[in-house]
């Protein structure tokens, strides 16, 4: 029986995602995945937004990505479009990118790392100890982990088989997409009329993305080009020449979210945890930045330096995070409803969004920007950045001026002392990098989004995520606590962990 610490059961952006994060720990970690190669069946999810091209930037791949893309300064709120140019960020934009070259960067990006990859195969059942995971495969194969994190999508074995539930709102409406030739050219965008649907070109000698609502609900069978073409002629009045599809396939608005992510030493990520309508394309985005909470703590357990109870913080922080997501793809379904009485409460919308703070609010929120994890009060003083993404500014060290984004890159803490007197913590420098640097004139106040302009604290603890988790404006109170927290007990050469 072939033995790792973690097995991931999905080989998409999430579970790719994670298994990177754990490889950069340090951590034996390997993905089993039902596809042969990394191609895909069709394109699928078409971008990233800020905060997951953020957190590319912490790991420094960012730019392995953007030159395969294009980038918008825009995001949407159910194809009301938000303009992202004065976002506090170095990545005010959305980047629209195939899933397959999504997929295909990130696998080479674990190729580095050796990182095994069983594919032709799927997690057909498991049985979980106090102490392991045995995983079987579906080509008669075992696997043994101390952990397993479904990756598995949103009809995940792992999370049923794990026996989590998985709450929520039944589909109302059914939609086509596919990847299609056309004869015609269709009118680009997202359209209302008669039903939501949707004409998009992703790369400029690429298929046609076409989404399209259904005429009913409940079908099972599968979608062929004459259902599209029937869809698109209710709507449109035409089928623009649709031929040649690459990929066809039906979803719904269908909104459901675990209970748990996490049962034992079974843990959830991505869609197996959370599913929604992909309006304002936010669960790809979701699921890599689940990836990316999840790996460092996880690495940490698997590794010996924190006690297994490190990862319910997983489940505190992402849950609430993958909810609201839920929730603003509710409001956008039911915004996207075609009808008089929607036409009403969209201007009133689309008013509202002309309006600079409202306007900048929903950007923050579309683009991950303004998320906050509620950390413990001993974590430090009530600063704004406390539990929010540290801003990559430049500072000041003895290296030369650098990124803060920089400091990230091998997936470490870092307690970035910028002038208060700090002593005391090298019990965890295997896993924190104190860093001594002094901010740029500019950067006294800095912007974060959806708060405003704020005063430069005094030292910061950076999670691996890039996540604030001690501020330190004068003292050092709360510093120990937060280091014991977030990266287990001090050790000390000749001493115990």
């Amino acid at each position: 029986m072939t033995e790792h610490a973690v097995v991931i059961a999905g080989g998409g952006p999430t579970g790719l995602m994670l298994a990177g994060e754990l490889a950069l720990a340090g951590a034996d970690v390997a993905i089993v995945e039902r596809r042969s190669t990394h191609e895909l069946e069709g394109s699928r999810a078409g971008g990233m937004n800020s905060r997951t091209l953020e957190v590319l930037d912490q790991r420094g791949i960012v730019d392995r990505f953007l030159p395969q893309g294009f980038s918008a300064p825009v995001a949407h709120f159910s194809a009301l479009l938000l303009d992202t140019t004065d976002q506090p960020t170095r990545h005010a934009f959305g980047l629209a990118l195939l899933q397959y070259r999504i997929e295909r960067t990130l696998c080479e990006w674990l190729g580095e790392y050796g990182v095994p990859i069983y594919r032709g195969r799927e997690v057909t059942g498991f049985i979980s100890s106090n102490d392991t995971v045995d995983i079987d495969l579906s080509d008669g194969s075992t696997l043994r982990a101390q952990y397993l994190v479904g990756c598995d999508g949103g009809r995940s074995l792992v999370r049923k088989k794990a026996g989590i539930d998985f709450p929520g709102w039944d589909p109302s409406t059914s939609c086509l997409v596919a990847d299609v030739q056309v004869t015609e050219e269709p009118e680009w965008g997202i359209h209302r009329q008669g039903a939501l649907h949707s004409f998009f070109k992703f790369e400029e000698d690429g298929p046609v993305r076409v989404l399209v609502t259904e005429p009913q609900l409940g079908r099972t069978d599968t979608p062929t080009l004459r259902d599209l073409r029937e869809a698109l002629l209710s709507v449109r009045g035409t089928d623009y020449g649709i031929h040649s599809p690459t990929w066809i396939s039906r979803f719904t608005d269908v909104t459901r979210q675990a209970e748990a992510y996490r049962k034992g030493r079974v843990l959830l990520a991505g869609d197996a945890a959370h599913v929604h309508f992909p309006i304002g394309g936010q669960g790809l985005n979701t699921g890599i930045q689940d990836a990316v909470n999840l790996g460092w703590k996880l690495a940490q357990v698997v590794n010996g330096t924190s006690a297994a109870s490190l990862l319910d913080t997983y489940h505190t922080e992402r849950h609430p995070v993958a909810a609201r997501v839920l929730h603003n793809t509710l409001a956008q379904t039911a915004l996207s409803r075609p009808g008089e009485r929607v036409d009403a409460l969209r201007d009133i919308m689309s008013d509202l969004l002309t309006l600079e703070k409202p306007r900048r609010q929903i950007a923050a929120m579309m683009n991950g920007l303004d998320i906050h994890y509620d950390l413990a009060p001993e974590a430090g003083p009530g600063h704004p950045l406390l539990g929010r993404r540290m801003p990559d500014l430049e500072v000041r060290t003895a290296r030369g001026t650098v990124r803060v984004y920089t400091l990230l890159h091998e997936g470490r803490g870092v307690l970035l002392n910028l002038g208060t007197a700090i002593t005391g913590t090298s019990g965890w420098s295997h896993r924190v990098d104190v860093v001594e640097a002094q901010y740029l004139e500019a950067d006294r106040t800095f912007e974060l989004p959806v708060i405003g302009m704020v005063e430069a604290p005094h030292a910061v603890l950076i999670r691996p995520d890039g996540y604030v988790a001690w501020v330190g404006d004068s003292t050092t109170t709360g510093l120990n606590g937060a280091l014991q927290n977030w990266f287990g007990p001090p050790r000390y050469s000749g001493g115990g962990s």
